[in-house]
């Protein structure tokens, strides 16, 4: 994982899951401690533990209400949001 997960460095974010993610969490949000540093490690550390059945390319991030890039540098208290694809017409 290299710079995305550093020893002894722990974030408290809160997780937001919508649409098939939060069907799949069984939650609509959450309060993560974590050692990941970015949206993209994050949401694959949680899709391990969860079974996700979409992978971090089909998601997007949006961290405090803006969207991101994967790889995004996360602190301490930010809100990080996963957003699935949805279908609509």
């Amino acid at each position: 994982m290299g710079d995305s997960l550093r020893a002894g460095v722990e974030l408290k974010i809160t997780v937001r899951y919508f649409a098939a993610l939060r069907d799949q969490r069984g939650l609509s949000h959450e309060i993560l401690e974590t050692q990941s540093l970015d949206p993209e490690h994050i949401y694959a550390e949680l899709g391990a533990l969860h079974g996700f059945t979409l992978s971090a390319s089909q998601v997007r991030f949006a961290v405090n209400g803006q969207y991101v890039e994967p790889g995004y540098a996360l602190a301490e208290g930010n809100e990080l949001v996963f957003i699935p694809p949805v279908a609509g017409g």
